[in-house]
């Protein structure tokens, strides 16, 4: 499966950027962030976690039934903890990846004139976007409400290239009406340039328990 922007064996059968879906667990209730022009700690933190708990982190080779792929690699440091942190940075951007899709706060990540964006899916198959720039959040997209044929034309610049990336085709899962939910998690794939796990492997990457 591909769209214009991602090659042949980056999106999984529903559409799903293979990173992202290599690193949820089972019963996906996840978000990711991205943001431009800041470093991994420095998100980590400003989303609320605790530098004590950071540490540098490999992902192991498969993924246990029911368990993320970073909650896998924090091990006994997720006794406590709901949540498993994992971000990394490539070329100008940071990404954030959020296993329960516990943090929220993207409009602070975008302060001093940086720009984020942060794509959220739930179990119940609820699916969005919102982007901020400067600390304040410019658009908030529900994938039920999308149409990207008319609403490409009112996003900001960088956001609708993520989007022409992401692809406007029918995929063949899907039946006619049937909203795209993975089309927000390939968006914020494309503003970010991460595609599959491999990319994630070749980089430095912090992890940590949450919440």
């Amino acid at each position: 499966m591909t769209t214009p922007g991602f090659p042949p064996n980056t999106l999984d059968d529903e559409g799903f950027p293979l990173w992202i879906s290599g690193l949820e667990d089972d019963d996906p209730n996840h978000c990711v962030h991205v943001v431009k022009g800041l470093e991994p700690a420095e998100a980590l933190e400003v989303l609320g976690a605790k530098p004590r708990l950071f540490q540098a982190c490999e992902l192991p080779d498969h993924r246990p039934a029911r368990m993320s792929l970073p909650r896998a690699a924090l091990g006994d440091a997720m006794r406590d903890s709901s949540t498993a942190l994992l971000a990394g940075r490539i070329g100008e951007w940071t990404f954030v990846y959020d296993d329960f899709g516990a943090t929220e706060d993207v409009a602070a990540l975008s302060a001093d004139g940086r720009i984020a964006a942060m794509s959220y899916f739930s179990i119940n198959a609820d699916a969005s976007l919102m982007y901020c720039a400067d600390g304040e959040e410019l658009l908030w997209i529900n994938v039920d409400d999308l149409v990207l044929e008319t609403d490409l034309a009112d996003m900001p610049d960088d956001l609708r290239a993520a989007f022409e990336a992401a692809g406007t085709v029918a995929f063949d899962h899907l039946d006619p009406g049937e909203a795209d939910f993975a089309v927000c998690m390939r968006a914020v794939s494309a503003l970010a340039g991460v595609y599959t796990l491999d990319d994630l492997r070749r980089i430095p990457l912090l992890a940590t328990p949450f919440g």
